[in-house]
């Protein structure tokens, strides 16, 4: 196996996974917001430490890095970027501020959608006085209708540069189709002022960004880059510069939206987005074929959010063609993730406009100053608060015994803002904050799996997540199993670990597949074939760029294909990388219509209306070793071995609090059975297991946390 270290930042904890000689050691760190490369080094010497190394003498043996990151998100919600110029075709200038119809509720949320009287358009990124239309035009042949007039982009260009534009946005109308003149707009860019002046820009063309059509979406993914560009040059360089200053001589991987990966330098700002619940996702997958699980519910709960992936037949290929970044719709193809406001950090308040109701998040306390409890200038109460209350998490025993929690300052909080305008105990007011927190997630759950026509007891649960063991027992609902790992904690971490070197390519082509009514395939062999080989020219320069084998690669294509008559693209795996025949071209057409009625439903499928071509996406990838999952020798059901002592808990089902036994996570061994109420402790998460469950060890020694109602009712049902 590679030597690797994997970085996850996320909003409370930095997660680490380093795997060293064929061992991999957990470490996580509070993050730093204020210099996110302080706590990405901090949580590489926790990993360092419990190798009996130092820094300097582990970085030298690691052979990659890989690096999930949410600084462009913060810097975004921030609105922390500089002033960026927006060059544009002529008569187009105001697209981006039209919008789209969905714009003034894009990136909100439900509750707030409701209430259409105080909806508003997000404030441009780009300001009105900052876009500018020169004359030119390229038509959707990708001929050129008008030549461009250097004359009249240089005298517009000085006049963004004068009102202070720092970023140089160019979206030329179908410039995916013919990128000449953007090309030549960056030459002209260029010569007016060059890389060594001190008032250097950097110039993004929309075409490089998002090779596909889409007007808005693909200027506002360019915006996007441009606006976030300084603010991860300065983060990501800093970082870089400390690896290398410690003996660092691999490459430094970031993690992207699409399941893939790149090196930093060619990596764009839209990428970064949600990477982390993405590795999620994929290593839930990778686990999932493991152990032989093929349907899985992906649930991670950290400090700021709960995030939700799912894995179908064994296959994570669901898209999200459109997404929204904070209020924006993008043009980059993302793997499809929800998010909610809801984490160990969401702060309890009460809404007094809907009668004094108890709302928890979206808002969050954040690693700084985080939690009451945390004890470091933090006053709003949080789940974190509500969970030490009731006794779930050992104060004295919290992030490995490093952070001392102080529980009377959780209490008090809670009561002056929580417990006392309801009219409740403290103690009463704490467990209405998990059960609400609860019900959100459960909530999100049930929407992922009911409305793509699923059944939650076809799903087993992944708890993973600093804060996801300790919830799952709110959340799990009807799906009968829920697995919480010794890898939980950093599990989107140990999902980048689990990743293959992974590069994704995408260009516009539109292609009759299959002709209207007469249902004759295409004959333009060539056009297929020659886009393919333009993206595999690419794939294969950037991977030999990055010093990777391309006797390696495994090149795999994808294409968004649609019936004619309809509107809903489907992405498809293609069988061939190229086509020469009708043969093939029915063998691809084959596996369209066999994943489309699996999505949809074979009663939709249109052949009369024709198919048509639509998007390339290529997909370029190295594989890696894994790990193997060992199987260890089983043991008897009796977990006393593994009691740690008893502690006074607070359990809603009982009514009140109980003396309840406390066990060591990592002494339970195989075949052990707890039965609730119980505690399950390991040093970075808790598993309460409440009256009506069971938790036990399976040969792997994963815990499976066991609905038994669930399970009773999944018995009678068939």
């Amino acid at each position: 196996m590679m030597n690797s270290i994997d970085i996850d930042v996320g909003g409370t904890f930095t997660d680490a996974v380093v795997t060293l000689d064929g061992e991999k050691i957990i470490a996580k760190s509070p993050t730093t917001p204020h210099d996110l490369s302080e706590c990405f080094i901090n949580a590489i010497e926790e990993g360092a430490l419990q190798l009996d190394l130092e820094v300097d003498e582990l970085l030298p043996q690691i052979e990659m890095i890989r690096y999930s990151t949410t600084v462009a998100m913060n810097r975004l919600i921030e609105r922390r970027g500089p002033r960026v110029g927006l060059i544009t075709t002529e008569g187009h200038a105001d697209a981006i501020l039209i919008g789209r119809g969905a714009q003034w509720v894009d990136g909100t949320r439900i509750s707030e959608r409701r209430n259409l009287a105080v909806q508003e358009r997000p404030t441009p990124l780009v300001a009105p006085d900052m876009i500018v239309g020169i004359k030119e035009r390229i038509d959707v042949q990708g001929d050129i209708v008008r030549p461009l007039d250097e004359d009249d982009l240089r005298k517009k260009l000085r006049i963004l540069v004068d009102k202070g534009a720092r970023a140089i946005v160019v979206s030329l109308l179908w410039s995916f189709r013919n990128p000449q003149h953007e090309h030549r707009v960056k030459e002209i860019i260029r010569e007016e002022y060059n890389e060594y002046h001190i008032g250097f820009m950097p110039v993004i063309l929309a075409h490089q960004v998002v090779g596909k059509a889409g007007e808005y979406q693909r200027t506002m993914t360019a915006i996007l880059d441009a606006y976030l560009y300084h603010s991860l040059q300065l983060e990501l360089s800093n970082t870089w510069d400390r690896l290398r200053a410690q003996g660092y001589e691999g490459p430094f991987l970031m993690i992207h939206n699409s399941g893939g990966s790149a090196d930093l330098f060619k990596t764009s700002a839209s990428r970064t987005f949600n990477g982390g619940p993405v590795a999620g996702l994929i290593g839930g997958f990778q686990m999932g074929q493991a152990i032989g699980k093929k349907n899985i519910v992906v649930c991670d709960m950290g400090g700021t959010s709960f995030d939700i992936g799912v894995v179908v037949e064994a296959n994570v290929r669901n898209y999200d063609f459109k997404p929204i970044i904070d209020r924006w719709m993008v043009g980059i193809s993302m793997l499809q993730t929800t998010s909610i406001g809801a984490g160990g950090g969401s702060i309890a308040w009460i809404n007094e406009t809907l009668g004094n109701k108890l709302e928890v998040g979206p808002q969050s306390a954040g690693s700084m100053p985080g939690p009451v409890c945390y004890d470091m200038g933090g006053t709003e109460p949080t789940v974190t608060d509500a969970d030490v209350v009731l006794g779930y998490i050992n104060p004295d025993n919290y992030f490995g015994g490093q952070m001392a929690l102080n529980r009377a300052k959780a209490e008090k909080a809670i009561k002056e803002k929580i417990a006392d305008p309801l009219g409740l105990p403290t103690v009463e007011a704490a467990a209405l904050i998990r059960r609400i927190v609860g019900e959100h997630m459960a909530s999100a759950i049930k929407r992922e799996i009911h409305l793509r026509g699923y059944h939650p007891e076809d799903f087993v649960l992944f708890a993973t997540g600093g804060a996801g063991p300790t919830h799952a027992e709110v959340y799990q609902d009807d799906i009968p199993q829920a697995i919480v790992f010794p890898e939980s904690p950093v599990f989107c971490a140990y999902g980048q670990s689990a990743m293959d070197i992974l590069h994704v390519y995408e260009k516009s082509r539109r292609l009759v597949f299959m002709e209207p009514v007469t249902g004759q395939f295409s004959t333009d062999y060539d056009t297929f074939n020659d886009t393919v080989r333009e993206l595999m020219d690419i794939a294969e320069r950037d991977l030999s760029g990055e010093g990777l084998a391309l006797d390696q690669a495994e090149f795999s294509l994808e294409l968004d294909m649609m019936y004619g008559g309809q509107v809903q693209l489907k992405r498809m795996a293609s069988p061939l990388l190229e086509v020469h025949s009708e043969e093939d071209m029915k063998q691809v057409y084959q596996a369209f219509e066999d994943e489309f009625s699996q999505a949809f439903s074979p009663l939709v499928i249109n052949r009369p209306g024709g198919v048509f071509l639509d998007n390339f996406v290529l997909k370029a990838s190295i594989p890696i070793e894994r790990a193997s999952v060992p199987e260890y020798p089983l043991s008897g059901p009796d977990p006393a071995a593994a009691k740690k002592g008893t502690r006074t808990v607070y359990w809603p089902d009982t009514g009140g609090e109980v003396d309840t036994p406390v066990f060591d996570f990592a002494l339970l061994q195989p075949c052990n059975v707890i039965d609730g109420p119980a505690i399950v402790e390991s040093p970075y998460t808790t598993i309460p297991v409440p009256q009506n469950r069971s938790f036990y060890i399976d040969s792997r020694k994963f815990g499976i946390l066991e609905n038994l109602a669930a399970a009773d009712s999944l018995a009678v049902t068939r």
